[in-house]
């Protein structure tokens, strides 16, 4: 049966449209039209604002599940559903730097969610292992490796087997050739935990790289004489970067400085770098042996060093407005430049044809419902 959204301000991804009806045919989008089908289900959004789902593409886990410690089917299931009650309606789950076999069952758990269908999985991203030990921040350092040849061939025996591929990696472990051969393939390589120079960055941009993981932290900075990594995503039209809005990880002066700065095409976009307690009351959880802690919003080693973040897409959202970001922009960060930074056509914008992935916010940006394929995945 077909649904229409109605007494809602829409906003499809690039401009509010008002007295507008959204008319959603099973998973799709039919129309943004001028009334309701008589034959469709009415929900009735009267002074509401809907919206494109959010696309999150750092997600370490969520709803007590941890991807490292349960690279299942039934783990991605768990991760995907958690985030829907903060308005992501598609993520990739994410794996931090583990063993290879650790790496093989979080693919073959990735084939079987792409296979199942499972709402909200979009694909997944491999963190690591072939990082840089300098800019290792949580990574356990015994896990970072150089990419070898057998890990080259399973990359791509597997692209595109589980869906959108994102990988992160250091020139320090991936040769230019690799990340050639990768992007060539269909993954989507990402720059991160490097202390890589400004010069080779754009080097492995000319290789293929097109984006920059959680911009700031676990990279070469920005200074005068050497723009290392940061300065290459902010002056790289070719590079995408996500950025971690909750306030701990970028401070708020630098998130608004970035996001002036950034050079396009490429955008920034946000993520949340969300772990397994996501949507739930835990205060720590075990990464590779090691306790992470929960506490006054951040996640921590016992040693102080950030491991993840304890956020939402809603709220960094809602951060980046308050830098003087402008709401249709910031919807933007959260949907359309996330998709459009791994390639995906189907979402991200609300328009006919498009997966029927949406959210009714009230005029205070607090979350009715959210809609994943055109089926109620949340409602406040």
């Amino acid at each position: 049966m077909k649904k229409a959204v109605t007494g809602a301000r829409i906003f499809d991804g690039t401009a509010f449209r008002d007295g507008l009806v959204l008319v959603v045919d099973g998973d799709r989008i039919e129309a943004i039209a001028r009334r309701a089908p008589h034959d469709a289900e009415i929900i009735d959004a009267a002074g509401k604002l809907v919206v494109p789902g959010f696309i999150d593409l750092q997600v370490n886990g969520g709803g007590g599940v941890l991807l490292n410690n349960d690279p299942s089917l039934e783990g991605l299931e768990t991760i995907c559903r958690a985030p829907a009650r903060f308005g992501t309606t598609a993520l990739l789950p994410t794996l931090i730097t583990d063993r290879p076999e650790v790496v093989r069952s979080a693919v073959a758990a990735g084939r079987a969610a792409k296979d199942a269908g499972v709402p909200g999985f979009l694909g997944l991203h491999l963190e690591g292992p072939h990082l840089s030990l300098a800019r290792k921040g949580t990574h356990d350092p015994a896990l970072i490796r150089p990419m070898d040849a057998a890990d080259y061939d399973f990359l791509i025996d597997n692209a595109g087997a589980f869906g959108v591929g994102l990988l992160t990696v250091a020139p320090e472990s991936v040769k230019r050739a690799q990340v050639s051969g990768l992007a060539g393939a269909g993954y989507t390589v990402s720059l991160g935990h490097t202390d890589t120079d400004y010069a080779t960055a754009r080097e492995y941009v000319t290789a293929g790289a097109s984006m920059v993981t959680h911009l700031f932290n676990a990279m070469s900075p920005l200074t005068h004489r050497e723009p290392g990594v940061v300065g290459a995503a902010l002056s790289e039209g070719a590079l995408n970067a996500g950025l971690i809005a909750d306030g701990f990880h970028v401070d708020r002066a630098a998130m608004g400085i970035a996001i002036r700065a950034k050079l396009g095409p490429g955008k920034i976009f946000l993520v949340t770098d969300a772990m397994s307690v996501t949507g739930t009351d835990l205060q720590s959880f075990e990464l590779n042996g090691r306790t992470i802690y929960r506490k006054g919003g951040r996640l921590t080693l016992a040693d102080g060093t950030l491991a993840g973040a304890d956020t939402d897409m809603l709220t960094c959202l809602k951060n980046c407005m308050a830098l003087g970001v402008a709401l249709e922009e910031a919807l933007r960060m959260a949907s359309a430049y996330p998709a459009a930074a791994v390639g995906v056509t189907s979402k991200g914008t609300l328009a006919p044809g498009l997966d029927a992935d949406f959210l009714i916010l009230s005029e205070d940006l607090t979350l009715s419902a959210t809609y994943i394929g055109g089926e109620l995945a949340f409602s406040a």
